[in-house]
């Protein structure tokens, strides 16, 4: 009987993470006291929505929510660029520092002061590990060119292309590369060779693509990830819901000692 691996999923969340994410966290390491085996975090940085950064605090004083994130050199890279390679500007950490005492106590603000990373997926991921939050962990990234590398074949995906002086992640269909602006409006983008290692996958191919690599026995997941996981083309998967947490969309700011 193989060992069990116990899987969930998520982009950079923040870089104080959403509360939901802590909660997968928490659900694994139960999962993990009770049946033992290994916790792999699927670390989905190839993502591109700036939105998922955005991190909610609380103020101190008057409890009101603020939301922070990260700024961007231009447009296409804060639209488009993978997370991976969303470049943090000279002068954010320390701008952003100033904010931080209305929201947090110090021992948390000097981690974030310690945390040397130049793109956005590097940074959250630094922050989570500084936190005590991912100790003993697998991580395995999906903008790893050797975890692009062999994964299996799929026909719904993005690709890593330039575009403008960046490298953006557009939707491939058809034989071409469009960048999804909203609503009806789309960006064509000039059509241009690539390999393996610049695909990642689509929400709805997402979960077979991963469980090409993973192997996971157990994924967890919330429960409007649960509505759209394709989980028939995974049916080894035993899928488990994340427990509930208050202020699920919240950034988490208690420390793990």
């Amino acid at each position: 009987m193989t060992s069990p691996i116990i899987c969930f999923g998520q982009q950079p969340c923040g870089f104080f993470p959403k509360r939901f994410l802590v909660s997968k966290f928490q659900t694994a390491r139960r999962l993990q006291s009770e049946i033992g085996g290994e916790i792999v975090f699927f670390y989905h940085d190839s993502d591109h929505d700036p939105r998922e950064t955005r991190t909610t605090l609380r103020h101190r004083k008057t409890n009101e929510p603020a939301q922070l994130n990260f700024v961007f050199d231009n447009k296409w890279q804060r639209k488009f660029s993978p997370l991976y390679l969303k470049r943090i500007p000279a002068g954010w950490q320390d701008k952003t520092i100033l904010q931080l005492p209305n929201y947090i106590d110090h021992p948390l603000i000097n981690i974030f002061k310690a945390v040397a990373a130049t793109n956005v997926a590097d940074f959250c991921l630094q922050m989570y590990r500084d936190m005590g939050l991912i100790d003993g962990m697998k991580i395995v990234r999906s903008s790893d060119p050797e975890v692009r590398r062999t994964a299996c074949d799929i026909d719904d995906y993005f690709v890593d292309v330039p575009y403008e002086g960046e490298i953006v992640r557009a939707r491939h269909s058809n034989g071409e590369f469009k960048l999804h602006e909203g609503g009806d409006a789309y960006v064509d983008v000039p059509p241009t060779t690539f390999s393996k290692e610049q695909i990642s996958p689509a929400r709805d191919s997402r979960l077979r693509w991963m469980q090409s690599i993973v192997h996971c026995t157990h994924y967890i997941a919330g429960l409007g990830e649960q509505e759209y996981l394709v989980k028939s083309e995974a049916p080894e998967i035993t899928f488990v819901t994340r427990e509930d947490i208050e202020r699920s969309d919240e950034a988490y700011t208690e420390l793990t000692t």
